[in-house]
């Protein structure tokens, strides 16, 4: 016999010894807990609507899909042969059904797996169908997921389970078959699609063990403490919003109050709604952030579901409140009157827009700023920014603004600038607002506040912070677009350090990146909003203040959904363009800096024009390759910019550098500032 084995005889063994390592244990394990028996109680079953970011940073919320005939899951497990072997006839499937409107899916509940070696596996095995990255296994948990290679079809009319069980029959533990003999889940689509009753509900579906912990510790969750745990959590995170006068639609006033929406505060959480911090927990870290850790998230939905156990001992949330102070951070050196606005009772509120006469009668370095608002329910956010002229129409439009003076999110009324930093803001002109109202059912008059805190003339600031915006007057979002796609940039002339960034979009907005290209052409996210809500803007401002060199992008990517599936979409059916109107959309990135080189005794107001003369080459340059061809000029600003480009291209190379707009665009503003 002979002992020296090919390199195909050792690839067969290691394949061999890989699956029995993989499936001893399933199989052992599939006749202590009957697989069939788990699979027939998840035929049926009502599954609850959540929300995973995927793969690729997108969030996707189930019934956002609701009007698929189906919506199909398979469980995905990093280096399961499984998986990967069954693999191309799931996708043979979803390509098959591709315009049929059913939506397809693959779900990690792996505790080993995260979203960096999901995303790899992904990319190494042209895993091109969205993985849902279930980081805290709850969603795993809720449908009674045992292995990867599971497959679950679900009704979205009944929410319930309509199929589990494999793709076919032709990946086993042992074998694979060149050709499937029964094609159970390709069956079972035809059927949902026929409106039949489907022949074959549940099988026994071959696949790695996923390990659920938490499925042992039931009994521990019987006895999460509400003094202990749940109300101290509760404290911390929700009751800011949640308490009497506060914006919450209810007060977490004591345990009866908490436990009878105790369904709700699970639905918020699994859809992740609440609490309202929208960017993606795995980049960036950020101030203020007043998201839920990984572990008060399943301690909260476990206690739920649990039953909201009550425990023993006084109810810590059960207590006199002192109503928090008009201004924390102590009386304001200045304040400002908003306009006073009448909130309805019912119905969508527009975006206000009120400018307030700058008061100022000598020049301010400002370094802190608070919103006291009037209407704790009524008002969801305001944004400030300075105008150099009063408006004539009296609207403060984002795009002329210029320094924030404050602005408020619950959880974030104060602005207060880096140490030894300062804003300038100078006399005349005005402060313009973006006021977000939103009717909670009483009809209310708003009488909201901006207190300024100013720097003492002997104690100024040393380091002067800066802000600027990306934005792309000319996106074009088609109708009935689903998920389209714009982007615009800055490029900063000089080292900088960013300090904050803003995103705002409209109804449409569906998700944004904010992303820095180095020099060297490494790009780094360092700010995602996988599933952006107009309702729940604001400022995100990193713990850690990021460098940016010189001839850095700073790059706004931003999805928009104007399909009927989005809930807040005005109107499917039209072509829509840029505009102040929330039924118009914007691509617009508010952010503040400071120029690296640049104190208060050293201005470098030459920068911030460099910064401001690029913008608009930015919002042209779609594929972001630094350079401007005739064919993206596009819109109004790409038209007026096409009438000058045989001068604007002074090396007549038939392109534009950033260096020849730049040019061009700083000569243009030297003639409109002297009335040339």
């Amino acid at each position: 016999m002979n002992l020296l084995m090919s390199v195909s005889d050792l690839a067969k063994l290691a394949l061999t010894l890989t699956l029995l390592l993989t499936t001893a244990l399933p199989l052992q394990a599939a006749k202590a807990t009957s697989n069939q028996s788990i699979g027939a109680e998840i035929v049926g079953m009502r599954v609850d609507d959540f929300q995973l970011i995927d793969d690729s940073g997108i969030a996707h919320r189930l019934y956002y899909y609701k009007s698929a005939p189906a919506i199909v899951l398979m469980t995905q497990g990093n280096g399961c042969p499984i998986v990967r072997n069954a693999m191309p006839g799931y996708r043979a499937v979803r390509d098959a059904y591709a315009d049929k409107g059913i939506r397809f899916f693959l779900l990690n509940s792996n505790l080993q797996d995260n979203s960096a070696s999901i995303a790899a596996e992904s990319a190494d095995y042209g895993f091109d169908i969205p993985i849902l990255v279930d980081e805290h296994q709850l969603i795993g948990e809720s449908l009674k997921v045992t292995r990867t290679a599971e497959i679950f079809v679900i009704d979205p009319g009944s929410k319930k389970v309509v199929y589990h069980g494999p793709v076919d029959d032709r990946v086993t533990y042992q074998t694979q078959r060149a050709q499937a003999k029964y094609s159970y889940l390709t069956d079972a689509l035809d059927s949902v699609l026929a409106g039949e009753d489907i022949a074959v509900t549940n099988v026994d579906a071959p696949g790695c063990i996923v390990n659920f912990p938490e499925r042992e510790r039931r009994a521990d969750h019987l006895k999460i403490s509400y003094h202990d745990t749940i109300a101290p959590l509760l404290e911390k995170r929700c009751v800011g919003c949640h308490q009497v006068g506060g914006i919450g639609p209810w007060a977490m006033s004591n345990y009866q109050m908490v436990k009878g929406f105790a369904p709700m505060i699970r639905e918020v959480i699994r859809t992740d709604r609440m609490p309202p911090w929208n960017s993606d927990p795995g980049i960036g870290h950020f101030l203020k952030d007043k998201s839920l850790l990984p572990d008060e998230i399943k301690t909260l939905v476990h206690w739920v579901e649990a039953g909201a156990p009550r425990g023993e001992g006084p109810d810590p949330l059960d207590i006199a409140r002192t109503p928090p102070a008009d201004w924390p951070l102590g009386e304001p050196d200045l304040i400002i009157d908003v306009p006073a606005f009448e909130i309805p009772a019912t119905g969508i509120v527009d975006y206000q827009y009120p400018v307030v006469a700058n008061p100022l009668t000598e020049p301010k370095w400002l370094k802190a700023a608070t919103v006291n608002v009037g209407s704790k329910q009524g008002v969801h956010h305001v944004l400030t920014g300075t105008l150099k002229e009063m408006p004539a129409d009296g609207k403060a439009s984002e795009t002329r603004w210029g320094a924030s003076v404050g602005g408020y999110a619950v959880g974030a009324e104060s602005q207060e600038m880096r140490d030894k930093m300062g804003s300038y803001l100078e006399v005349g002109g005005a402060t313009g607002m973006q006021m977000h109202y939103t009717s909670f059912g009483k009809a209310e008059t708003d009488n909201s506040r901006l207190g300024l805190y100013f720097y003492d003339d002997d104690k100024m600031p040393e380091l002067i912070q800066r802000s600027s915006v990306i934005l792309d007057v000319s996106i074009k979002i088609p109708a009935n677009a689903a998920r389209h796609k714009e982007s615009a940039y800055v490029e900063f002339p000089q080292d900088a350090v960013l300090y904050y960034a803003f995103p705002h979009a409209h109804y449409r907005g569906h998700a944004s990146t904010l992303a820095v290209r180095y020099p060297d052409g490494r790009e780094e996210i360092v700010l995602s909003l996988p599933k952006y809500d107009f309702n729940w803007q604001r400022q995100y401002e990193f713990e850690e203040p990021i460098e940016i060199p010189a001839g850095s992008k700073l790059i706004a990517r931003y999805i928009y959904d104007n399909s009927d599936q989005n809930p807040y979409n005005p109107d499917h059916q039209v072509e829509v363009l840029w505009g102040e109107q929330s039924h118009e959309e914007m691509l617009f990135t508010a952010f503040g800096f400071r120029w690296k080189d640049e104190t208060v005794a050293n201005p470098k107001d030459e920068y911030q024009a460099q910064l401001r003369a690029g913008r608009g080459f930015g919002m042209l340059d779609n594929n972001i390759d630094g350079v401007l061809e005739k064919d993206e000029l596009v819109g109004r600003v790409g038209e007026r910019i096409a009438r000058g480009f045989v001068l604007m291209d002074r090396d007549q190379d038939g392109a534009l550098s950033m260096a020849e707009f730049r040019a061009a665009m700083t000569a243009l503003a030297a003639r409109s500032s002297t009335g040339g």
